[in-house]
């Protein structure tokens, strides 16, 4: 019997792997010009479906992350070739585009960006990926909202109504149900702990990341901003993870991790970062944050399926929490875009 699910999985995923690639191709057809391009509703709705898009494929990093990592593969060799690829599809991209010259203050932000991109979300999230499991990792994920306010007050001063602030506290109390759950992560398996305060760490970062380089964004563009970051990220990653990626043998990976490797350094970095950024360019931080939502439905989805975990008191607590904490951060959201409309 579990040869059979094995079997299935194995066949399973190269069928995932082929469909993306067709998926991906279809995504960035929508993306380039089209006749669409001229109705401002279809603009906004392709930004919309970038977002959800791009977490759903992010969402099933998680599972895949756990079963490379099962698998033998290295954290950090996975985390190289995420930059590989990103440097390999963004930078030639970037030199094909014209575009005006940085200004230093630019550059400053962007070089700051990049390392909080590279180091502070995709190595905090495959390290603490490594500790923990795929649920509480997407679950902790969806705090992207809950940061991305508080960044949002610390760098703007932007107002917090009393139910965003009763969004913030909601979600924060779930997060600490997963990184505690009653003492028993601290004492009992302070590793799944410490894996949870990563991931923290990086939804930390991402948020942080969205809201400071949306000016950026908008002047250069994504396909420069991109190519910067990764520019950045190669020349700093290279000299301490190169010898770490040297060591994988090639020859001893099987089809199944293979077809994963390449999901993640395609489908699972390279395509949903392009999306995320073109969705953050157009729309609000608040919209930026609230699809991530998504990425924690798809990697339980995955985890679930797979085996690779199970759900337990904790994380249906530390859920709901969040979830209603999110969902009083969305309704404080909607209300000042009410305000702001109607001029209340």
């Amino acid at each position: 019997m579990s040869t059979k699910v094995e079997l299935f999985f194995e066949n399973g995923t190269r069928r995932l792997h082929f469909f993306s690639i067709f998926f991906a191709i279809v995504i960035l057809t929508m993306f380039r010009g089209s006749k669409f391009a001229h109705c401002e509703a279809m603009k906004r709705a392709r930004y919309h479906l970038a977002l959800a898009v791009a977490n759903i494929l992010f969402g099933a990093n998680f599972s895949i992350y756990v079963s490379l990592m099962h698998s033998g593969i290295d954290f950090r060799q996975i985390f190289m070739l995420q930059i590989v690829a990103a440097a390999l599809f963004f930078i030639p991209r970037m030199l094909t585009v014209r575009h005006a010259r940085l200004s230093v203050e630019d550059f400053g932000t962007i070089f700051i960006v990049a390392l909080l991109v590279i180091y502070g979300w995709l190595y905090m999230l495959l390290w603490g990926a490594s500790s923990t499991n795929a649920i509480d990792a997407s679950m902790i994920s969806t705090l992207g909202p809950v940061f991305t306010l508080l960044a949002a007050r610390i760098f703007h001063s932007e107002r917090l109504s009393w139910l965003r602030i009763i969004g913030i506290v909601t979600a924060l109390a779930g997060a600490a149900v997963l990184l505690v759950d009653e003492g028993r992560n601290l004492v009992g398996n302070p590793l799944e702990a410490y894996g949870n305060a990563l991931v923290l760490c990086a939804v930390v970062a991402i948020a942080v990341n969205t809201l400071l380089i949306r000016a950026q964004l908008r002047q250069y563009g994504v396909t420069v901003v991109m190519g910067w970051y990764y520019t950045i990220g190669f020349l700093m990653t290279v000299p301490f993870f190169w010898p770490q990626l040297a060591a994988l043998d090639a020859h001893l990976l099987t089809p199944t991790v293979v077809a994963e490797l390449l999901y993640v350094m395609i489908l699972g970095t390279v395509l949903p970062m392009y999306l995320l950024y073109v969705g953050t360019e157009h729309l609000t931080a608040t919209h930026t944050a609230l699809y991530r939502y998504l990425q924690f439905v798809v990697a339980t989805l995955l985890t679930l399926l797979r085996g690779q975990s199970s759900i337990d008191r904790a994380n249906v607590v530390g859920a709901a929490l969040i979830f209603v904490g999110i969902v009083a951060v969305a309704l404080g959201a909607h209300r000042k875009m009410h305000n702001y409309g109607t001029g209340s």
